[in-house]
């Protein structure tokens, strides 16, 4: 087939449907659903949603600093909700999406989802990045009784019955990553580097807590910069003077593109200096440039390279629709879950209305997660695994370890409030 042919709509949902049959979850037939599941029933709240059709709503930053992380977002959520439009929809219903720009600005997010929950009456809204723009706009989907599934690793402290937490809190990565760093590198001594807002200062926060507390470790440093900031060179003289076992880095957006070149500029590169992030995915990497971080750690639950079945399937899938060189972080595969699991809890609902999804999500599986298998606690949060993965100079990650089993979510984990 010619390039020109491959492009042609023809091609394009051929490749759309490969996809979508290497994910099960099909339901019965959309005629057949929609007949079983009449719209009088199945929306007693005035949402979006027609015989035909359910509307929800995308809320990301599609423009400014925080573009470089929540563009794979955008684009996991798009596919998996043609995905599911390509197997008939949610209780025989095709879905329609209106997406807005939270501009990477914390008040355009609020008013955008009080735009989407108000004017346009979505039934679900999947969205955010930033802890700041989930804090903005958490009370408009408490008043106004919407749905958000935010898709972003965070620092926990945090849980409501209008939201699904995709991403993992503390106790799944920033607790399970220091016992590694401190068992398998034998780090005492850390410098806590982070963007200046509430996910990285809270995160370090438990973080401090955890190192002096229970690793019996010492905190060296600790700076937070804005975000878009783009001179380090002043925090890396202040490294260089502190000689921690291990930076922890919480750099955030596009700052990372410069902080972690100036650290390669300066020296302080893999052979030299042990790195542990919590911030840094294969979508930060590809700004980056792999050859600027390798050998470094981050602490998620899902890298590209994992090697399992679901994945294989959701990689081929991704890059069928946006193109070899695009990559997958660990929030885009998270955001990628959201579209699945509202879906199945739609469905094992029997209805679309807010208050009856938010009881019906605990319990929910989705087995063919890419990660691997998730399932929605009582308090909507997933059990997840944690992993460690190793920066390698291609822009992925090398795989070096992961819990035994899923880890139980505990958003207000002991000792670190």
């Amino acid at each position: 087939m010619s390039r020109d042919q491959d492009r042609t709509p023809d091609a394009q949902r051929r490749r759309l449907l490969q996809g979508a049959a290497a994910l099960p979850l099909a339901g019965l037939a959309a005629p057949a659903f929609a007949q079983q599941y009449p719209t009088a029933k199945v929306n007693t709240t005035k949402l979006a949603v027609t015989d035909t059709e359910v509307t929800v709503g995308q809320l990301h930053s599609a423009t400014g600093t925080m573009a470089i992380s929540e563009t794979g977002s955008i684009q996991a959520e798009q596919l998996a909700i043609d995905q599911i439009n390509a197997m008939g929809g949610v209780l025989g219903r095709k879905i329609k999406v209106i997406k807005e720009d939270g501009a990477s600005d914390w008040p355009t997010f609020a008013e955008k989802s009080k735009k989407l929950l108000v004017n346009d009456k979505v039934a679900a809204v999947f969205g955010c990045w930033t802890s700041a723009s989930r804090k903005a706009v958490l009370p408009v989907f408490e008043k106004e009784n919407g749905m958000l599934y935010y898709p972003t690793f965070y620092e926990g402290l945090e849980q409501s019955k209008n939201v699904i937490y995709t991403g993992q809190e503390a106790t799944q990565q920033i607790l399970w990553g220091l016992d590694w760093a401190n068992k398998e590198k034998k780090s005492k001594s850390f410098f806590l580097i982070g963007s200046d807002y509430i996910w990285p200062r809270t995160s370090n926060k438990i973080a401090r807590k955890h190192i002096e507390n229970q690793l019996k470790g010492k905190v060296v440093g600790e700076e937070y910069y804005p975000l878009g900031h783009t001179n380090f060179n002043s925090l890396i003289n202040k490294i260089k003077v502190a000689k921690p076992d291990c930076i922890y880095a919480v750099v955030v957006g596009g700052s990372n593109v410069s902080f972690y070149k100036q650290l390669k500029a300066a020296g302080i590169t893999s052979d030299k200096q042990f790195l542990l992030t919590i911030s840094v995915t294969e979508d930060e990497l590809l700004g980056i440039g792999g050859e600027n971080t390798a050998g470094f750690y981050a602490c998620m639950k899902y890298f590209q390279s994992l090697d399992n079945p679901n994945n294989k399937k959701f990689v081929s899938a991704f890059k069928a629709k946006y193109g070899d060189k695009a990559v997958i972080g660990d929030v885009t595969q998270a955001a990628y879950l959201g579209p699945w699991l509202w879906k199945a809890t739609v469905e094992k609902a029997g209805s679309f209305d807010v208050d009856k999804i938010a009881v019906a999500s605990t319990g929910v599986e989705f087995k063919e997660a890419p990660e691997g298998y998730v399932k929605i606690h009582e308090n909507h949060h997933l059990w997840s695994k944690a992993r460690i993965g190793q920066m390698t100079a291609d822009g992925q990650f090398k795989l070096v370890a992961e819990s035994p089993n899923l880890i139980e979510p505990n958003p207000f984990p002991k000792g670190y409030q």
